[in-house]
């Protein structure tokens, strides 16, 4: 059919339907189109995305994903193992050249680059002094690992020069160590650093205290222990060959607990077997000379935070000799103190005490009771009521203090006194507490003083009692010469009021002294008159007219 025409058109559209059946047929059964890569495409991908656009290029190539990956390109890095040459060159010119540094005659910088100290004639005046030329490191393209190695560029001899500087210096430390055995005197021929700095000295006497592995025991290998003299680290992890494992003396898993990790067996394996010779780490610690040793270990590091040369390992006949002093010295002491503190305060009869058996009536004698309570056997314990001491009355009372009560107060039921520490008067205390004071005071005894409450009195009633006292006597004034008087009070009130307003608006700076004082005295009948004229009362109705007329 020609191209253009409907039957062409129609011919291309069952091609491409036949194509898409079969492209889904193959996608059922698990076959998928083939890339221009020979890689497969997934069936499922739509047919927009997976060919490529008329721009692209060959619109007759099959269904490809290459389209739609990027082309960029990865970057190519300059490789690790390039050295990049640093300093200066050999070669040194012999005049000025021209483009070279102002200041020192370099080629590789300019006159501004120049880290050289400035000069007062540069190389370009004088032509002498020229500098060698740096290495211009050349457009080397490294990675992230590349521009952060610190190796690069390092050259090994030089390593190598340190390596034999280490070496000398063991050899003559190990010819050293051996004129001073062979010898038995330090070397003479030693050499030392000598720095500016004062710690020099203390530096090499450390260095000399590392180097001497041998000075103590203590930093000797034990048997049974590993021990690093340097860490300080005692890994036990040995014993003894010949020695029965602890774990293998009671194989009953309900024994004695083995902790495999610290190899150590707290309690005994073998209780029911007292004839037995390893009782349990605890035994051997508590046993024996252990804790003599723990104390003298004690004692030499004591001794040595004072200030003494002592060692346990290193010198054990002078700790035995300086323990055995110190304990004599400190019988003494104690012996000597509680001499002096019983000579100062006594009490040495408390210190030859029966036994507290005795003291508390405790013994081992059987008694045995009934139900009812009765005693069977033997003979019943006397109880014992108190520890204090009983039925003991000072002063010739019979009775405790706090045994009567009366008004508030306690006292003695014996004869009613109500001082602690008073002396006992038996019935006749009793007697004068209950008879009337007057006939105490008539027969020359004096009664108990009680302080009766007085009753408050208020101003007024005193008012009304002062007044009443001047009307029996007849001292009734005018009542024309009272009305002046209260006047005059009333004027003299109403300029204290006017100058204490006038003291409140001054500062307290420019206020005179003692402004504010008043002379306080007892208060008279015609002053409380004026005080009650003068009030303003809240409840008058004509208060709002006051002082305006």
């Amino acid at each position: 059919a020609p191209w253009g025409s409907s039957e062409f058109s129609k011919m291309s559209f069952r091609e491409e339907l036949r194509r898409k059946d079969d492209d889904r047929a193959g996608a059922g059964g698990g076959a998928a189109p083939a890339g221009d890569k020979g890689g497969e495409i997934n069936p499922h991908i739509p047919q927009f995305i997976a060919k490529a656009p008329w721009y692209m290029g060959d619109q007759t190539a099959g269904p490809s994903l290459q389209h739609q990956r990027s082309e960029e390109k990865k970057p190519e890095f300059t490789p690790m193992n390039v050295t990049i040459q640093h300093g200066v060159t050999t070669k040194v010119a012999t005049r000025f050249r021209k483009g070279a540094c102002e200041n020192c005659g370099a080629m590789t910088h300019k006159k501004a680059q120049c880290v050289e100290r400035p000069r007062v004639l540069g190389a370009k005046f004088t032509g002498k002094d020229i500098a060698a030329d740096e290495y211009v490191p050349n457009n080397a393209d490294f990675n992230f690992e590349a521009k952060r190695d610190r190796w690069n560029s390092y050259d090994v001899t030089d390593h190598r020069i340190v390596v034999q500087e280490h070496e000398k210096m063991e050899a003559e430390r190990r010819r050293q160590k051996l004129e001073q055995l062979n010898t038995g005197k330090p070397a003479e021929d030693k050499e030392k650093k000598k720095d500016d700095d004062n710690d020099s000295s203390s530096d090499s006497e450390q260095e000399e205290e590392v180097e001497d592995e041998e000075k103590y025991a203590e930093k000797t290998d034990m048997a049974g222990q590993k021990f690093d003299s340097k860490s300080r680290v005692t890994v036990r992890n040995l014993r003894i060959r010949e020695d029965t494992a602890k774990y293998l003396f009671n194989l009953d898993t309900n024994s004695a607990y083995y902790d495999p990790k610290t190899r150590t067996m707290h309690s005994n394996p073998q209780e029911q077997n007292p004839n037995q010779v390893y009782r349990g780490d605890n035994w051997v610690k508590a046993t024996g000379e252990a804790t003599s040793i723990a104390e003298k270990q004690l004692f030499a590091w004591e001794a040595s935070r004072h200030g003494a040369d002592v060692h346990l390992q290193a010198e054990p006949t002078k700790l035995e000799l300086l323990h055995k002093t110190f304990a004599v010295k400190k019988d003494d002491f104690k012996q000597k103190q509680t001499a002096s503190l019983l000579e100062k305060y006594g009490g040495e009869e408390h210190l030859h005490a029966p036994p507290k058996e005795l003291l508390l009536a405790q013994s081992e004698h059987y008694v045995e009771y009934a139900k009812t309570g009765k005693v069977i056997k033997g003979q019943e314990r006397r109880t014992v009521p108190s520890k204090y001491e009983e039925d003991i009355h000072p002063l010739n009372h019979t009775s405790v203090w706090g045994s009567h009560w009366n008004a508030g107060r306690w006292g003695y039921a014996c004869c009613h006194q109500t001082v602690r520490g008073a002396y006992c008067t038996g019935e006749a205390g009793k007697a004068a507490a209950k008879s009337n004071p007057a006939e105490l005071l008539a027969q020359g005894q004096a009664p108990e003083e009680e302080e009766p409450e007085q009753a408050r009195e208020t101003m007024v009633d005193a008012h009304r009692k002062a007044r009443a006292e001047r009307e029996r006597a007849g001292a009734v004034e005018d009542e024309g010469e009272r009305s002046k008087r209260i006047q005059m009070i009333m004027d003299r009130q109403a300029r204290e009021e006017k100058e204490d307003a006038e003291y409140a608006k001054l500062d307290e700076r420019s206020r005179p002294f003692n402004s504010a004082r008043r002379e306080y005295k007892e208060v008279d009948s015609e002053e409380m008159e004026a005080y009650r004229l003068k009030r303003v009362r809240s409840d008058d109705p004509m208060a709002a007219f006051l002082g305006k007329d």
